[in-house]
């Protein structure tokens, strides 16, 4: 299996033949994906509205946190004057609380990253379709995303994400 950067190194040798033979003819295009990503308002909008569907849940966890926390270090402040009995239950209240805890912090996470991945999927589809007609309105032949380098002769990434904050 070849890996992406052999692929891509296939790629552009095989586009700079074809360049080398009809220069005038080949119109490419680059797009960053990461760049639309980040600056595009469709991919902020969706980044604010996990922020807010998550900030809830996160601040409850943060204050859960913050309460075990300060439950183990009064244990361990009071441990030596504590009857053992009393002392070993304490520790078992405090190790379940840290289990769940932990849980809790893991669900957080999991669903975190399965609407991430919803959301950063819902744009990526959008910025498809955008560089598709871009590609068919504008007769490119090619247009590439993950290169190695690009010239900005041949970047359109800012056209990419104008259509996007366009609602195109």
């Amino acid at each position: 299996m070849m890996s992406s950067l052999l692929k891509t190194l296939v790629a552009t040798a095989a586009l700079c033949s074809v360049v080398g033979a009809s220069a005038q003819e080949l119109k490419i295009g680059y797009v960053n994906g990461e760049r639309v990503l980040r600056e595009a308002v469709p991919a902020r909008a969706a980044q604010a509205k996990l922020e807010a569907e998550f900030k809830k849940r996160e601040t409850e966890l943060n204050d859960v946190g913050s309460k075990l926390r300060m439950a183990m270090e009064k244990l361990e402040k009071e441990a030596p004057t504590l009857a053992e009995s009393e002392r070993s239950r304490r520790q078992r209240d405090l190790a379940e609380q840290q289990r769940d805890f932990e849980r809790k912090r893991r669900e957080l996470l999991e669903d975190l990253n399965q609407r991430k991945n919803e959301e950063l999927a819902a744009v990526t589809e959008r910025a498809s379709k955008v560089i598709k007609q871009i590609f068919e309105q504008e007769k490119y032949d090619v247009i590439l995303q993950e290169v190695v380098f690009a010239g900005p002769r041949v970047d359109i990434t800012k056209k990419v994400i104008d259509a996007l904050n366009a609602g195109k």
